[in-house]
């Protein structure tokens, strides 16, 4: 069948499944850079080689004005939010079963929900808040908390999460009012900087053949965004923010096929009441007088990219109300 044929959602959510599986691979390589380099340096590296390609896509942007944040405060902490999340992620990927990481990523929309109450003053009534408190109990139900040590690896998938849920916040609070390059340029310097200065501490020489997984972690960002980008640009968001579900597949088909992980029933179980709730708050967001900001279904990236880019920005022409 060819795309053209599609209806709008149909190619919408064959681009989103496009998009997360090239996230999903790009995991999988991370993972893989985890067991021999800390995240520390990953990051730093990723981030330098994508600046680059991101300078180019920055070079392409019209929009009037300088280089200052409106709200420098709020980019400051967007900015080390964003590193935060990449690292504290990086580091879940390389010591945690790539599915346990993705059900606590997961749980970004209903921290998200929660976020915007007090930030953006969302008013989130019974359903909605039923949804979540659901959603949090899926999250335990990963956890399994006294029935198996609490690692350091659950730690940063939990703070991964939550970092990345303020940062999507913070974008939603400030999106329309900073320019597109602003938005990409002072995360991506926040990620060189921070890391850069714990890089002495942790630095580890880098093997000429793991130059090329390097290069492959910073490409493999910008081209699951640009699927990404073309998956809203056509359809809708109920359909195409639902696809990030697909990479429990990857994740199971990579976890067996490469490192012997199977998951454990817990994990499925929590992973499916998690996903279950954030489909609901999703679903109820679409619904007019429910929801005044649509939190979650305007928030259209993935955490623990370090190319720093947003959905959001690059659909800014076409669709002025999202960030």
């Amino acid at each position: 069948m060819r795309l053209s044929s599609l209806s709008a959602n149909g190619a919408g959510a064959l681009f989103g499944l496009a998009a997360y599986a090239t996230f999903s691979t790009h995991d999988l390589v991370v993972k893989m850079l985890g067991a021999t380099y800390s995240p520390f340096q990953i990051v730093f590296l990723s981030a330098l080689l994508s600046f680059p390609l991101i300078t180019l896509l920055m070079i392409r942007d019209t929009e009037p004005g300088t280089l200052r944040p409106v709200h420098p405060w709020w980019m400051a902490v967007r900015s080390l939010s964003g590193t935060g999340t990449a690292i504290c992620v990086f580091y879940a990927f390389s010591v945690l079963p790539l599915a346990q990481v993705y059900a606590f990523i997961f749980a970004m929309p209903l921290l998200i929900t929660l976020m915007a109450i007090p930030m953006l003053g969302e008013v989130v009534r019974l359903r909605r808040g039923l949804a979540v408190a659901v959603g949090l109990i899926g999250v335990m139900i990963v956890l399994r908390p006294g029935a198996s040590p609490l690692t350091p690896g659950h730690i940063a998938a939990l703070a991964a999460a939550v970092l990345g849920a303020l940062n999507s916040v913070i974008v939603r609070k400030i999106g329309n009012d900073e320019r597109s390059v602003v938005m990409v340029l002072y995360p991506m310097l926040c990620n060189l900087a921070v890391t850069a200065i714990a890089l002495p501490f942790v630095y580890v020489p880098v093997a000429a053949d793991d130059l090329l997984p390097f290069a492959v972690v910073a490409t493999l960002v910008l081209i699951a965004m640009m699927l990404l980008v073309a998956a809203y640009r056509r359809g809708d968001a109920i359909v195409v923010a639902p696809t990030q579900y697909s990479q429990m597949i990857w994740a199971t088909i990579f976890g067996i096929a490469l490192f012997g992980e199977y998951p454990e029933w817990q994990t499925w179980l929590g992973t499916g009441v998690i996903v279950l709730s954030g489909l609901y708050i999703l679903k109820r967001e679409t619904i007019p007088d429910v929801s005044r900001n649509a939190p979650v279904s305007r928030t259209r990236t993935r955490p623990g990219h370090t190319a720093a880019t947003r959905v959001g920005q690059m659909l800014r022409r076409k669709k002025p109300e999202d960030d």
